[in-house]
Order: structure tokens, then C-alpha cells, then sequence
């Protein structure tokens, strides 16, 4: 028999859990339902792990930077003491016990199984089918997109989701794609004694960003000894003995132990059938208004609805769809400062448009740029300094519209730049503001003064 409950949650990511745990503790009967564990990628196999393993990774760096500033100093990695720590702290050897009796402590119930959507307020798992009198929450998330290249399917190679468990270092490890996940995975990697080539079909890293940020991570990670093949794609990917080798369409061949593709993440709308619910399912995510409403009855949060794959968008977008579902009163979504941080050494943070984004919507663009290193606080940090303040105002209006902070501790300092951007502070009074001395942020007085 149907079962009638308030609310149905289809995916207990970040965005799912927060959105189902709000309505439980408001008195509402909800059903939470994820196929794999409640908390989804982040807290398993992608924020909180991978953070990790780049802590790790950092620590080595720095290590590596004492001789000529502190003294001398060997390091020797040792990835023992980072995958027990990933294992045993971060996730529990993978078990959501602690995220399940959280969500049911707060009156939720928890399902797990593959849903499928049977109608605008109707949802199967198995043979259990649950009707939502007020409220549809779609939040299944993404999953990794495998790229369409000959004989890798048949291949072991790892996603972030099988990187995140592993138990000893590669001798040497191919990285498909030089994104974020690719990038920060590269190095850590590489810091730890694999020999890592990346493989990108882009003619630069990190080729969503400025490419100011694109030629500061670039250089950090051939100074760390990666090998970089940029503007050419992969095309076949064969068994070659214990290891792989990778035919790249230039000709070239690449072989290593390992195989990590971090070429995205695609959106499958069909599998959880969204048509039976009015949407369409051919696009690449689901359509949400401000008030992240995809039809009557149905709302949407996370990487579904396309905005960004973050987790502060689920959780931000949860807030929102939460607050309308209980009727409270609540802001429209507003993703004018949306930020994100590659959390390589430098540290790439961002938020609003590029300059590129910004003169392609018209926009008449004044850009200021600033260089960490000539900052006071870069010359007195020196070793592993380099980094950049990139400022883009819309000229008319005297405000940011974007910002780029890169560098040491680039994300942190990437803080008063959201607030600039999503407040529309007048750069007149950006101008007129008192940053600490020596802080890095002492490099955004310069990037403004560039904007004169």
C-alpha cells in the first residue's frame, strides 16, 4: 500500500539531509532516501577526505621550504598515517551510522535504495511507495562522467570515489582532466612520490578560471615535477603489463600504474525518471525558480539543478527550499558572489564572473591586478609565496562583479571579496576601508588601487 507522508526527499547529499532534517525538526513526516550514504559525496569521497589528503600534502611542501628560511629539513612522505586518517576519522570506514541516527534523531525516517519517481508527489524504493502530501525534494546529486575513450571502461582505473581508499601511492598516475578534483589530486599525488602526468584536452589548467590563475598553478606544478600535456585529448586506453598506457591523439603515449579520470560529473535525469513528474528529463539538470521550485509541489537542490557542483550551493539552496516548504519568510536565491576555491598550492579562490564571463554579458570591465609576492606579508613569507588579487568591476556601476584571490591561503582571503561582490560595496569604499598590516589582504588595496 502507498504510504502518505508530508515530505519525500529523493537523495540525502548535503542539500537532501539538510532540507529532510529541517522538516523533521518542524514536526513534519519525512522520508529520506539515498542508494548510497546519507551525506553524499562530501563528507565519503570529496570535500572532507580529499581535503585531507591535501593537508597532508601541504604539510610536506612546507616541510620541503625550510632549508634556506629555518634551517634544514628532510621530509619523507608516508600516505600510512593520511589513509587511516581518512578511513578511521573521516568517514568511519565508510559507514553513515553517525549521519542516519542524526537525521532519525530529529524525527526523519531514513530509507535506503535506488528511488524511482512516480508522479509529482509519488516515489518507489523497492517495493515501498511513498506519497508526498506538501512537498517533492529532488537532490540526487551527480555522478562521475567518464569520458567516451576507447577501451577504458574495461580498464581499473579510479574516480574520486575510489581514490579517496586507497592504501599505498602509485609509482606513477595518469590524471584526466586538469580541473579542480584533477589538479588537487595531481599534486598531493605527486608530493607523495607518484611521477604524474595530466592529461588535458583544454590548452590550460584550470581552464575555467582566469588564466592568470591557470599560469600560477601551472608553474607551481611543473616547480613540483608534474608533466603537463595540455591541448590534447585521450583516445584509447589499453592494459599494458601492471600498468596503463593512454594513446593521446597527438601521437603520444602515456603509461603509468594508475588511471584517475576527473573529467566532471553528468547529471542522470532519466534514471531516477524524472518525466513522470512533468520535468524534462533531456536536459543536463533540472530548472528551478528562485525559490528553487521545479513544478507545483516540487522543488530541486545540489548539483541537479545545475548551479554549481558545491556543497555550499546544496546547503545554501537547502536553506532556501526548506524555508519556502515551511512557509517561512525567506530571500530569493541570489548567486551573484557564488564562490570556489581549488585547494592546490597556490590556492585558487573565486567568486562572481571572470572577465571574460563579464565582458561576454556587456558589461564595460576595469580590471585591477596584484601580485601576492610584492605584497608586504608575500617578501616576508617568501618560500611558496607567488599568488595574485584580480578584481573585475563593472565600470558603470562602480562595483565588482567578480574577484580572484590566489595564493597562500587564497580561499580565506576571498572572504571580504564575497562580501564586495554579493553586497555591491562601491569600490570608491572598498577604497576607503582599513586592512591589517602585514595580512595578505593587504593585497586587495593594491589589486583596487590597479583599478584607477
Amino acid at each position: 500500500m502507498d504510504e502518505q507522508v508530508d515530505v519525500i526527499v529523493l537523495g540525502m547529499g548535503p542539500g537532501g539531509e539538510e532540507v529532510a532534517g529541517q522538516a523533521a525538526a518542524a514536526g513534519l513526516s519525512v522520508v529520506g532516501i539515498e542508494e548510497r550514504l546519507l551525506g553524499g559525496e562530501c563528507p565519503y569521497f570529496a570535500c572532507v577526505p580529499t581535503k585531507m589528503m591535501v593537508r597532508g600534502a601541504d604539510l610536506l611542501a612546507e616541510g620541503r621550504r625550510i632549508p634556506g628560511m629555518a634551517g634544514d629539513a628532510t621530509v619523507s612522505p608516508d600516505w600510512t598515517p593520511v589513509a587511516r586518517r581518512i578511513r578511521d576519522d573521516a568517514t568511519d570506514n565508510w559507514d553513515d551510522k553517525v549521519a542516519v541516527d542524526r537525521f532519525e534523531g530529529k524525527g526523519g525516517r531514513f530509507v535506503r535504495g535506488k528511488g524511482r519517481i512516480e508522479g509529482r508527489d509519488r516515489v518507489t524504493v523497492g517495493d515501498q511507495t511513498f506519497v508526498a502530501s506538501r512537498a517533492l525534494v529532488i537532490a540526487t546529486g551527480t555522478e562521475p562522467a567518464i569520458p567516451p575513450i576507447d577501451g577504458l571502461r574495461d580498464l581499473p582505473f579510479w574516480t574520486n570515489r575510489d581514490v579517496v581508499k586507497v592504501e599505498h601511492v602509485p609509482s606513477s598516475l595518469t590524471v584526466l582532466g586538469a580541473g579542480p578534483v584533477g589538479l588537487e589530486l595531481a599534486q598531493v599525488f605527486q608530493r607523495f612520490g607518484s611521477q604524474v602526468t595530466v592529461v588535458e584536452a583544454a590548452p590550460r589548467v584550470l581552464p575555467l578560471e582566469e588564466p592568470e590563475s591557470s599560469a600560477l598553478v601551472h608553474d607551481a606544478l611543473q616547480h613540483d615535477g608534474l608533466t603537463l600535456q595540455l591541448g590534447v585529448s585521450a583516445k584509447r586506453a589499453a592494459q599494458n603489463g601492471s600498468g596503463i598506457t593512454i594513446d593521446l591523439a597527438d601521437g603520444s603515449t602515456v603509461t603509468s600504474e594508475g588511471v584517475l579520470v576527473a573529467t566532471g560529473r553528468r547529471i542522470d535525469l532519466r534514471a531516477i525518471q524524472v518525466r513522470n513528474a512533468g520535468l524534462d528529463d533531456e536536459g543536463h539538470s533540472i530548472r528551478v525558480d528562485e525559490h528553487l521550485r521545479a513544478a507545483p509541489g516540487i522543488w530541486a537542490v545540489g548539483d541537479v539543478t545545475g548551479v554549481g557542483a558545491f556543497t555550499h550551493v546544496a546547503f545554501y539552496q537547502a536553506q532556501v527550499a526548506a524555508a519556502d516548504i515551511l512557509g517561512r519568510e525567506h530571500a530569493p536565491a541570489d548567486y551573484r558572489a557564488l564562490p570556489r576555491v581549488t585547494f592546490t598550492d597556490p590556492e585558487v579562490g573565486a567568486t562572481g564572473l571572470t572577465e571574460s564571463q563579464a565582458r561576454e554579458r556587456g558589461i564595460r570591465v576595469r580590471t585591477g591586478l596584484a601580485h601576492v609576492e610584492t605584497s608586504a606579508r608575500g617578501w616576508i613569507h617568501k618560500a611558496g609565496n607567488h599568488g595574485i588579487i584580480k578584481l573585475i568591476e563593472d565600470a558603470d556601476r562602480g562595483v565588482l562583479v567578480g574577484a580572484t584571490s590566489a595564493g597562500p591561503v587564497g580561499g580565506e582571503v576571498l572572504s571580504m571579496l564575497i562580501v564586495a561582490v554579493h553586497a555591491e560595496v562601491p569600490v570608491s569604499r572598498l577604497r576607503t576601508m582599513i586592512t591589517a598590516y602585514p595580512t595578505f589582504h593587504r593585497a586587495v588595496d593594491d589589486a583596487l588601487n590597479a583599478l584607477s
